[in-house]
């Protein structure tokens, strides 16, 4: 089985402002996913990120983000099955924002986990089905950009102790696999830095030390991270974005406009605990003005993205998210 995990879908203003365009006049964000359309839907499930909050009121951008509900729209139709919700920004609108969200994504219909409506109630995993395998995720953020969480259920926070114990009761209620996804907020890990520090590392050893968690995937710092493949299980530190504004035309890291696909294979052990044999990641880039997001490999085959920009996006990735026997990039070079 293949699980596919996609980084921050980060709409800035001239984000939306492209897709309004593109719809002539309503927000059509499903031409910027299309390339994409064919990779997320071969993977047996595949995850994506929503970082902001989506509602109907006017669409704002950095740093208290509204984002339109047509993304819903947009992520739907590419092929993502759930997503994660909890993020640094999730409390942008306050409740009734994370309300309205979850309103947006059940009308849609996709799974999601990480940020829940009911006071009181904390968000249940989001379990998805494929090659005869119940698979959980979880969503947890480390802070809300010093929001107060002021109903504690809103927001799944990253506390080890709560995690764990969300892991074993998934695995209690017959999930085969649990996959946790932490958002990596600036308060534990500086934006724009790919190498995970101390902290990360010490969270995720903790949540490996507990044989319920499979994997654990991530993203917040807007640039890709190393993936591992650790005694059976996954590590992926940070997909980088799936798409937003930022890059070296807004004066901000030229890998921020870098970021990768995580494809998990999982194995089923036929009535033990399944495990991850392999790693593997396609690298994708965000053109822009355009907002189209390529994967980086084909796109240059195809002639859609500029050789020297595609090779020099292609190695910043690899550089940091690693080759190895158990890890490695699709393509596995772009020759010449």
């Amino acid at each position: 089985m293949t699980l596919s995990f996609a980084g921050d879908l980060l709409v800035h203003e001239p984000v939306w402002q492209r897709a309004l365009e593109l719809g002539g006049g309503e927000y059509d964000f499903e031409p910027m996913f299309e390339p994409l359309r064919g990779l997320v839907e071969r993977a047996d499930i595949s995850f994506c990120h929503l970082e902001t909050p989506m509602t109907s009121a006017p669409p704002q951008g950095y740093p208290v983000f509204n984002t339109p509900p047509q993304v819903a729209d947009a992520v739907e139709a590419t092929g993502w099955d759930a997503c994660s919700t909890a993020s640094n920004h999730s409390l942008d609108q306050g409740l009734e924002g994370i309300a309205e969200n979850v309103r947006i994504l059940d009308k849609a219909g996709i799974e999601h986990t990480g940020t829940s409506a009911q006071s009181g109630e904390r968000s249940d995993a989001a379990v998805l089905r494929a090659e005869g395998m119940r698979v959980a995720l979880l969503s947890y953020t480390t802070d809300t950009n010093g929001l107060p969480v002021t109903e504690p259920a809103s927001v799944n926070l990253a506390d080890p102790r709560q995690m764990l114990a969300d892991a074993e009761r998934a695995r209690r209620e017959g999930a085969d696999a649990v996959i946790v996804n932490i958002h990596w907020g600036s308060a534990m890990v500086p934006e724009y830095v790919g190498e995970p520090n101390p902290a990360q590392r010490g969270l995720v050893d903790e949540l490996l030390s507990s044989q319920a968690i499979t994997a654990v995937v991530g993203q917040g710092p807007h640039v890709v991270g190393p993936l591992e493949v650790r005694d059976g299980r996954g590590i992926v530190y940070s997909e980088g974005n799936l798409i937003s504004n930022q890059g070296s035309a807004s004066g901000l890291a030229a890998e921020s406009q870098d970021g990768l696909i995580a494809l998990l294979t999982l194995v089923d052990r036929r009535g033990q605990r399944p495990t991850v044999s392999a790693a593997r990641y396609v690298p994708i880039y965000t053109t822009q003005p355009e907002y189209v997001v390529e994967p980086v490999g084909r796109a240059l085959s195809r002639g859609r993205l500029d050789p020297t920009l595609a090779r020099a996006s292609y190695e910043r990735t690899v550089e940091v998210a690693g080759r190895s026997e158990q890890v490695r990039p699709l393509p596995g070079g772009l020759g010449g």
